[in-house]
């Protein structure tokens, strides 16, 4: 299973040449190219640096074989475009070529009391020797093995302490750095050095350059 990072929370995963695409928002440059690509879209929640309505609406028009799944608030904003817009929700399991899709969590992460939180799911994409986690923007851990975490490291309602309470919780094997766009590069060293394998969670953090594919 490879995945391609994007800048911020959008990644590209693939195996066998199944190719799924999550999160691709208006902070991602080349999100329209990546759901070109793609078989499939996986949109954690609604807000704008992780679902790009108007790149999804016309991919859906541009490719009748293009299927997306996201949250309820995700797949009424779209339609139900003949069937190939699902709703989904915590215990769900889909498939996506050879790559198995489980969905967890509700709801997104608190920024303040004064904010609604939409729901939020999290994904958890399965090739049959490893499963990587995307959790979009919550602290979720499902309860099913990761191999893979990725890890939000930037937004106004992330906090390294309860992110490294979460690394803990999840118990990866290995974590990459996803939604750090709002983090200098001195900023995402330091993240990587505060959690990773020498600070508070002894799990290695790597850091994947926009545009570059890692072997899962």
């Amino acid at each position: 299973m490879d995945l391609t990072k994007h800048a911020h929370a959008c990644v590209t995963v693939e195996k066998d040449g199944s190719r799924l695409v999550i999160d691709p928002g208006a902070f991602t440059p080349d999100a329209a190219e990546a759901v070109s690509r793609a078989h499939a879209v996986l949109i954690t929640h609604e807000h704008f640096d992780h679902f790009d309505d108007k790149l999804i609406a016309a991919a859906l028009e541009a490719r009748p074989e293009l299927r997306v799944y996201g949250t309820a608030a995700v797949a009424a904003a779209l339609g139900t475009r003949d069937g190939r817009v699902h709703a989904v929700a915590a215990g769900d399991t889909f498939a996506v070529g050879s790559l198995t899709v489980t969905v967890h969590g509700h709801r997104h992460a608190v920024i303040h009391a004064d904010i609604p939180c939409p729901d939020n799911v999290g994904y958890l994409i399965d090739d049959g020797t490893g499963a990587v986690y995307h959790p979009g923007d919550a602290y979720f851990a499902p309860d099913a093995p990761v191999r893979t975490l990725l890890l939000p490291t930037s937004g106004p309602w992330t906090k390294l302490g309860d992110a490294a309470d979460y690394v803990r919780a999840v118990k990866p094997e290995r974590v990459i750095q996803i939604h750090e766009l709002l983090l200098s590069d001195l900023g995402q060293q330091s993240t990587a050095t505060l959690l990773g394998e020498e600070g508070l969670t002894g799990i290695p953090i790597g850091r994947v350059e926009p545009g570059s594919t890692v072997r899962l």
